[in-house]
């Protein structure tokens, strides 16, 4: 019978070792993303393929995710007589958490696991290999122009889910709760801040770093034919949420810590 103690220290050292060689590489990437060269066409096409294609599902996630939130704020307040802070606890709620977040977990489900599964198919033809043997760096050709790419992105789709997701919860409110359309939009854009918006984009920046990160690790790392590459394109999805929940948690409670 195995020893616990042994299955907890195996467990263990190997969750510290997966987290010191993804350390690794995402040095090896940041430093080929902002040190010369860079290719200008491939950081496009990635952008194209990043931000401009996933516009439909986060438009889509975005609108329903404002329409329930104001359907579920406007039942709490209603239990206290405070249904006219609906559009207010909206765009708070859009603009700081729910719109970067949103936004991020549908990208790791569609970039993150995109790119794993392209990355991985290269390496496993050997693609890769062959781009080496050129004195091509991966890094510099391959994984920074996809993580450049989601860094530039991931605010501009953040600042047009938060839009939306306001605009969910205002056609909600207007035509299903009788809320009047103009003291909604005003009470809406009187409360909202600068700082609200600031720390919604601050967070798309990291969780776009994060999302590319993940893809392109779990991508490089693929074995074993067509089963290693769907294998590596699943670890990523679920290490980009995970991340993604994680690291929103902590620059929340730093937000609320500096007062932001």
């Amino acid at each position: 019978m195995a020893n616990p103690l042994q299955l907890v220290g195996r467990v263990t050292l190997g969750l510290f070792a997966e987290i010191g060689r993804l350390s690794i590489f995402a040095g090896h990437v940041k430093a080929a993303a902002f040190t010369p060269r860079w290719y200008g066409s491939e950081i496009l096409r990635q952008m194209v393929r990043i931000g401009f294609y996933s516009l439909p599902v986060v438009g889509l996630s975005a609108v329903f995710i404002g329409a329930a939130l104001a359907l579920n704020i406007y039942e709490g307040g209603s239990r206290y007589g405070a249904e006219q802070f609906v559009p207010n606890i909206v765009v708070l709620g859009i603009s700081r958490e729910l719109g970067a977040v949103i936004t991020g977990l549908m990208l790791a489900g569609r970039v993150s696991a995109g790119i794993a599964a392209e990355i991985g198919a290269m390496r496993v033809t050997e693609q890769i290999d062959a781009l080496e043997t050129l004195s091509a760096s991966r890094f510099r050709y391959l994984y920074a122009p996809r993580f450049i790419a989601a860094l530039v992105t991931l605010p501009m789709l953040v600042a047009i889910a938060n839009v939306i997701g306001v605009m969910g919860g205002w056609l909600v409110s207007v035509y299903g709760l009788g809320f009047d359309s103009t003291v909604y939009l005003r009470n809406t854009l009187d409360f909202v801040t600068r700082n609200d918006i600031a720390v919604g984009l601050i967070k798309a920046v990291v969780f776009g770093g994060v999302i590319a990160l993940m893809g392109c690790y779990q991508g490089d790392r693929s074995q074993a034919g067509a089963t290693g590459v769907g294998r590596a394109a699943t670890l990523s999805m679920v290490g980009a949420a995970v991340l993604v929940l994680a690291t929103n948690y902590v620059m929340s409670s730093l937000f609320v810590e500096i007062g932001l």
